[in-house]
């Protein structure tokens, strides 16, 4: 069992930048896909940003490509995502997962993610 603990959200205006990361307990993190999704309001859960187990691999939603950066480091179970250019609609509550090892795991979707955590609320103002 992984439990995922998320923080750095709050409220910021339009084009500045915040980063949330998201600490996992147990001992075998490094093993763990990583991602991050939102929800904003009215809407479905999204997906953000992914990572894999090494960090060399990421993966983006076309949407924040180019403006988030999703790191990990292993040595403190910790993920990042570091949110550039924020726009008003980059308003939700962002959530991160993790994945058990699995075979060619698809990692935009929501149903490869085993763990969740309970969201950190992330508000944009214009």
């Amino acid at each position: 069992q992984v439990q995922l603990v998320e923080s750095g959200g709050g409220l910021v205006q339009a084009g500045g930048s915040l980063r949330l990361s998201c600490t996992a307990s147990g001992r075998t993190f490094s093993r763990h896909l990583m991602g991050w999704f939102r929800q904003a309001p009215g809407k479905e859960r999204e997906f953000v940003a992914a990572i894999t187990g090494s960090g060399g691999s990421t993966y983006y939603a076309d949407s924040v490509k180019g403006r988030f950066t999703i790191s990990r480091d292993n040595g403190k179970n910790t993920v990042y995502v570091q949110m550039n250019s924020l726009k008003p609609e980059d308003t939700a509550v962002y959530y991160c997962a993790a994945a058990e090892p699995r075979y060619a795991p698809s990692p935009v979707k929501q149903y490869e993610y085993d763990y969740w955590g309970r969201g950190t609320q992330v508000t944009v103002s214009s």
